[in-house]
């Protein structure tokens, strides 16, 4: 499956954002689906990820609250709503699909990566 990550921009503290996540190819359905980001000067990091089905979702401690991952199958496009933004929120955000019924959370486990979408948080 090929992702293409969008959504991303410069906002202020405490503003939010939506990014998306489409994907191409017949079987999205059967696809965990998860975000992470890298912030300046830091390794990529776990955001959220969420089941094929849509009825499980993990997330990070540090955007637990704030951040929602979702997903509409018949759009083949996965969803970031990010909340009540701090600047430390700022990086590049990537969306990365499995074809598995779990909800896997860390890079190795991911094998297929969109192209990253930048979110600068000023304060």
């Amino acid at each position: 499956v090929q992702l293409q990550a969008s959504g991303g921009g410069l906002v202020q503290a405490g503003d939010s954002l939506r990014l998306s996540c489409a994907a191409s190819g017949r079987t999205f359905s059967n696809y965990c689906m998860g975000w992470f980001r890298r912030a300046p000067g830091k390794e990529r990091e776990f955001v959220a990820a969420i089941s094929w089905s849509g009825d499980r979702s993990v997330y990070a401690d540090s955007v637990k609250g704030r951040f929602t991952i979702s997903r509409e199958n018949a759009k083949k496009t996965v969803y970031l709503q990010l909340n009540s933004l701090k600047p430390e929120d700022t990086a590049v955000y990537y969306c990365a699909a499995r074809r598995t019924i779990m909800v896997v959370t860390t890079i190795p486990e991911y094998d297929s990566w969109g192209q990253g979408t930048q979110v600068t948080v000023s304060s």
